[in-house]
């Protein structure tokens, strides 16, 4: 008897509800339950799609009828077309580079000057302020001199072309630079130095072109492609902005490159051209008995270990390097 009594309950629910949804269809309206739809519409014109009708489709066709849908999502469309983001940076504050003196102010502009023609003469506006800002943001990073001249022809001194800026140490200085084109660079230098930021690089410290691909790379975030450069962050803590808190030294010492110097690298040091990283602490031999090391052992190992030999056939030994650039290695991936 319950049972019957939950079934005539169960018919009468279902008769009620079909009524009123017949009374909606018949005004025009739209059923409350079809809010929870996203397909549904208030139109009750059941007149089929141009893209479900057979004969007016062909291959590629649901490109047209997509209606805005491969358009860039706001938050990440590019006001320019010379720049490609490749991921969400943050903007560095605006803070202007102001010298102690004329002399120095005047040294600053020449020098970022230098670099952004040297560097980006035929570039886009936009590559020119993204190379002064790499700059400018190497200043303010204590991995780097604190003055713009000294950023810029840093490594200069160095006869095997690992000084930071390639131009300053490979000869490039010597050609008469474009009277124009000089121009150009100056005024983005001057913007730069006002403390006007170009956001779309963050606080991008490196960058190459696209037509090669430097072992460091891999090393680091590539954050934009402005022009014909890839532009990149540290990782950790020295890529974010507490890092970047090195006052500006208003002191430009420097105005050129510097005089040729063969500077041999120590053994197991850095070249200067890699990125920023903090150096390993120095060995010292254990004072629980008083001696040195038996004289086979070589000092310049101790406190490393070998790595492991890995498995013979291990899944995945056989398989090549990838060999994908990095800015292309997030294709498919929204931005």
């Amino acid at each position: 008897m319950p049972h019957a009594l939950a079934a005539a309950l169960l018919l009468c629910a279902c008769l009620l509800v079909g009524g009123r949804m017949s009374d909606w269809r018949m005004q025009g309206w739209a059923s409350p339950y079809t809010a929870l739809d996203y397909l549904a519409t208030l139109s009750t014109d059941d007149t089929p799609n141009a893209i479900e009708t057979a004969g007016e489709t062909f291959p590629g066709s649901a490109f047209f009828f997509a209606q805005g849908a491969f358009d860039p999502v706001p938050e990440t469309a590019q006001a320019s077309a010379h720049i490609l983001p490749l991921r969400k940076v943050i903007a560095p504050a605006s803070a202007p580079f102001t010298g102690h003196t004329p002399l120095d102010r005047y040294r600053a502009l020449n020098c970022l000057t230098s670099a952004i023609y040297y560097e980006a003469a035929n570039e886009p506006d936009e590559g020119q302020r993204a190379v002064a800002q790499v700059v400018l943001n190497r200043v303010r990073h204590p991995a780097w001199p604190g003055s713009v001249c000294a950023v810029v022809y840093q490594g200069s001194e160095r006869a095997d072309l690992l000084c930071q800026f390639t131009f300053s140490c490979d000869g490039a200085m010597a050609r008469a630079p474009d009277i124009r084109k000089w121009a150009r660079a100056r005024r983005a230098a001057e913007r730069a130095l006002s403390g006007e930021i170009f956001a779309p690089v963050g606080y991008s410290t490196y960058y190459h072109t696209l037509a090669v691909r430097p072992d460091w790379s891999s090393k680091l975030n590539p954050v934009a492609v402005v022009g014909a450069h890839i532009f990149y962050e540290m990782r950790g803590i020295n890529g974010t902005a507490a890092a970047f808190n090195m006052p500006y030294w208003r002191r430009e010492l420097i105005s050129g490159p510097a005089p040729r110097v063969w500077k041999p690298l120590p053994v197991g040091a850095l070249p200067i051209a890699m990125p920023y990283m903090a150096e390993p602490l120095p060995f010292s031999y254990p004072a629980s008995s008083g001696t040195h090391p038996a004289p086979d052992v070589n000092p310049a190992q101790q406190g490393w270990t070998p790595p492991e030999t890995p498995p013979p056939n291990r899944p995945g030994d056989s398989l090549p390097d990838s060999r994908i650039r990095p800015e292309y290695k997030d294709s498919g991936r929204p931005l």
